[in-house]
């Protein structure tokens, strides 16, 4: 990566078991984030990582089957892209206060 584009340290990419594979895994720390994957059961060297940031990972996919309920958001309706995250935005908004 060019010297511009170079990451934040502190990224963390969380990974759902099906892209543990060691391709995955290797090209992403590559790219400088920090990989929370669980290995599979039949690896012979399985690793350690993060199991609470792991579980965290469950919210995150709530969130956008949530955001899915939005028409608006799935069907992407909105030619211009700043009207389209303006409706995510939006929707974030709505979720939120449904939570409070």
């Amino acid at each position: 990566m060019a010297d511009h584009a170079r990451l934040p340290d502190d990224l963390v990419l969380v990974m759902d078991r099906a892209y543990e594979g060691d391709e995955t895994r290797t090209l992403a720390e590559r790219m400088g984030f920090r990989v929370v994957v669980p290995p599979r059961a039949n690896r012979r060297e399985p690793w350690d990582y993060d199991r609470e940031l792991y579980k965290r990972r469950n919210e995150v996919e709530r969130l956008f089957r949530r955001l899915k309920g939005f028409r608006r958001v799935y069907t992407r309706f909105d030619k211009l892209d700043r009207m389209y995250w303006g409706f995510i935005l939006f929707a974030l908004i709505v979720e939120t206060l449904r939570v409070v």
